[in-house]
């Protein structure tokens, strides 16, 4: 397996697909997932000639399961750590959900030269929990229910989170599929609950406003118009605004986890931004 260690001594797995002399496409996963959550992706743009390149978060999938550090600060120095030791340049940063917290908290921080690009899919910026300044977020009551859930029976709710808003299966008429419902719940129990369960206020109260604001780069925003996760309204219009070179794409009944779901479309979409 390739690792990389970070400046704390954490240990996080990745893959790293096709020519090194690739432009790469760095791929960033949602909670509480794996690089795993890429395999369509990273499958198409290597057939496209890309490098492509995907980590499991610290906490996460394969990586260390570090009993602390599971913050936007520290998953972004995490990333920097990866980028520098694989001396990556000229990349675009594609992230979905958390990842899209990720590569915006990354990419404001980037030195120069190392990212061209940026893809931000059903992701959690600008902010998720409701507030004054955020008044149409989410309550905070609901992510102490994710964290009440996952500490009293995560399997179990793993599996009501797949099989129900993340993919859109709860919705009628619904397509389902058990392969990713399955999937899904595979990749989350192979991280730690301590690190899933901290991760849900990195996510749900990091403040990304300012970071958007600082990213100089072409920033794509994807984002479905049903997603029960990351609501619309309070996510990707209000990013692409905040973005200086931002671009909106809204897809309308999507669910959160579109990647799956839509990847044919996605994939195009996301094919013709990288190149142009």
């Amino acid at each position: 397996m390739a690792n990389v260690s970070t400046k704390d001594g954490t240990s996080i797995f990745y893959k790293d697909w096709g020519p090194r002399d690739a432009q790469p496409i760095v791929f960033h996963h949602g909670w509480p997932l794996s690089a795993d959550d890429w395999d369509n992706q990273m499958l198409f743009f290597l057939g496209h000639g890309f490098r492509v390149v995907a980590h499991d978060r610290r906490g996460h999938g394969r990586s260390l399961q570090s009993a602390d550090g599971h913050d936007m600060d520290t998953y972004a120095a995490d990333v920097a750590a990866l980028t520098d030791a694989l001396d990556l340049k000229n990349a675009i940063h594609v992230g979905h959900s958390t990842g899209g917290g990720e590569v915006a908290r990354y990419v404001a921080r980037a030195r120069q030269g190392r990212v061209s690009k940026a893809v931000l899919m059903s992701s959690v910026p600008p902010v998720m929990v409701k507030s004054d300044k955020n008044p149409g977020g989410l309550a905070i009551e609901v992510f102490d229910g994710m964290r009440t859930a996952l500490a009293a029976n995560r399997a179990q709710f793993y599996i009501d989170v797949a099989s129900g808003p993340f993919y859109g299966f709860n919705r009628p008429g619904a397509k389902v599929s058990q392969g990713l419902i399955d999937n899904w719940w595979r990749q989350g129990m192979m991280g730690g609950a301590n690190a899933h369960y901290k991760c849900i206020k990195a996510f749900s109260e990091t403040d990304f406003t300012e970071d958007l604001g600082q990213i100089e780069v072409p920033v794509l925003v994807l984002h479905g118009t049903d997603d029960q996760i990351v609501p619309y309204q309070d996510s990707a219009p209000l990013s692409a605004k905040l973005l200086k070179r931002g671009t909106l794409k809204s897809y309308g009944g999507f669910p959160h986890g579109m990647l799956s779901t839509h990847p044919d479309i996605l994939n195009t979409d996301m094919l013709t931004f990288v190149k142009e």
